[in-house]
């Protein structure tokens, strides 16, 4: 039988803020083993730290570049690297919450980011981005979503970099029927009619109604309602009338504009049936730009920031972000602060992001001449980074997110596009689903 949503929901939360309690009572017995009630020390800034990639494999040749930059700089330190597949990097760090042996430095997400800082385990670094030379020198949104993911009070997460969401077109096809590059929603829309002809299999857009399905739909309700907070007050926003109607429109493309089979397609097959077939446009993100690249031609596709409203303001949901974090049970956070920096430095962070292919978090990075000749993430980059952005901060922190925002929702979200459920309804459920727990996360957390 399914537990229901909120006893899970407070047994998640409870049992991370039990082992908060748990975890400073024994403090005081400090074995050193690295467990996260013990407080650590600055130590002297020399010797060995521990860091840990939390995309181990994925990101092991880059880091052990930007490791060996940092240790010719810093004679005194040796940086022990220990890499983790990134789909057991929650386990592995819960494990050694409890049990002891956490790294000095490790990768945080945004996605584990709270479960990770909850549990005591994570040095505030506020006051030590402050006193940095990275002050100043950081996406301020990318600050902020890190900041949100973590809880919203403290700072326990350095972002190092982000993926935007990308609105990838043909510009072959667009030429073609003589459309204007879909920068705006009225001629996002419009290009999806105008490009569609069944009888010949051909289609403005393809949707994603698949796994992963629930963020690339909010993220184009939001867009189009210009509503720039998921909470007001203690109450989302999710299912605003505004948010309604924007929904509506958007999922009423499924079918007419739109392939059928995207109603089962996660991100994967989305990508690969745009890149085979004559379909205008693709929401995805900055990720598939290489397959599009080999499949297509770089003289017919073109990537650019998703639609703005017809008067140019722009609103986009929070993307994860990747970040370090310094663990509070480090007997050397000095030598482990110092790694941090290094690494988000203008250098070794724009380093790190050409191999990535993401968004630097270092705004003088986002100048090098490498992303300059990227369109889509030097255009991504501006987007993130353009004054009048208007981010809405996914809500990370709540231990339940996702699992509400996936396998709670994603069958509720196919149903809307079959035509099953109407948009309110979908929204109204989430909306339920959301503000009770926020209502539990703010109990719990006092």
């Amino acid at each position: 039988m399914k537990i229901s949503i909120r006893r899970s929901r407070r047994a998640a939360i409870a049992v991370a803020l039990g082992s908060v309690l748990a975890l400073t009572a024994t403090a005081c017995g400090d074995d050193g083993s690295g467990a996260a009630g013990d407080k650590g020390n600055e130590g002297s800034g020399k010797g060995e730290i521990t860091f840990w990639d939390n995309n181990g494999g994925v990101r092991t040749d880059i880091w052990k570049e930007i490791i060996a930059d940092f240790e010719k700089a810093n004679p005194n330190i040796k940086v022990k690297y220990v890499g983790i597949p990134a789909a057991s990097a929650q386990s592995k760090y819960d494990t050694a919450i409890q049990g002891g042996g956490l790294p000095d430095v490790g990768g945080v997400g945004t996605a584990m980011l709270a479960g990770v800082a909850v549990q005591g385990a994570l040095e505030p670094l506020d006051s030590r981005l402050k006193e940095s030379a990275l002050n100043g020198k950081l996406s301020q949104n990318l600050v902020e979503s890190s900041r949100a993911a973590g809880g919203g009070k403290s700072l326990f997460q350095i972002p190092t970099s982000s993926n935007n969401g990308t609105l990838w077109y043909r510009t072959d096809l667009f030429e073609k029927a003589g459309l204007d590059a879909p920068t705006t929603w009225t001629k996002f829309y419009e290009a999806a009619d105008k490009l569609t002809n069944k009888g010949k299999n051909e289609f403005g857009f393809t949707i994603r109604g698949g796994e992963g399905s629930i963020a690339p739909a909010l993220d184009a309700a939001y867009s189009q309602s210009g509503i720039s907070s998921f909470w007001n007050g203690d109450k989302t926003t999710v299912n605003d009338p505004k948010m309604v109607a924007a929904l509506e429109k958007y999922v009423a493309l499924y079918k007419k504009d739109t392939p059928s089979a995207d109603v089962n397609n996660d991100f994967a097959k989305m990508v690969a049936q745009w890149d085979s077939g004559d379909i205008g446009m693709l929401s995805h993100n900055l990720g598939s730009y290489q397959d599009h690249l080999k499949a297509l031609g770089a003289d017919k596709f073109r990537g650019i920031p998703s639609p703005t409203q017809d008067d140019g303001s722009r609103v986009q949901i929070s993307n994860p972000v990747d970040g370090l974090s310094v663990f509070k049970s480090s007997k050397n956070k000095t030598a482990a602060w110092k790694f941090v920096e290094f690494a988000v430095s203008r250098a070794e962070n724009s380093k790190y992001n050409k191999s990535a292919g993401q968004i630097p978090a270092n705004t003088e990075a986002a100048n090098d001449e490498w992303i300059q000749k990227a369109e889509p993430t030097k255009l991504a980059a501006e987007a993130l980074n353009g004054a009048d952005t208007k981010i809405v901060q996914l809500p990370y922190y709540l231990p339940d997110w996702n699992t509400l925002s996936k396998a709670d929702n994603e069958p509720n979200y196919q149903k809307v596009l079959l035509g099953k459920m109407s948009a309110k309804e979908f929204l109204d459920t989430l909306a339920e689903q959301l503000n009770a727990a926020q209502a539990e996360w703010n109990e719990q957390a006092g």
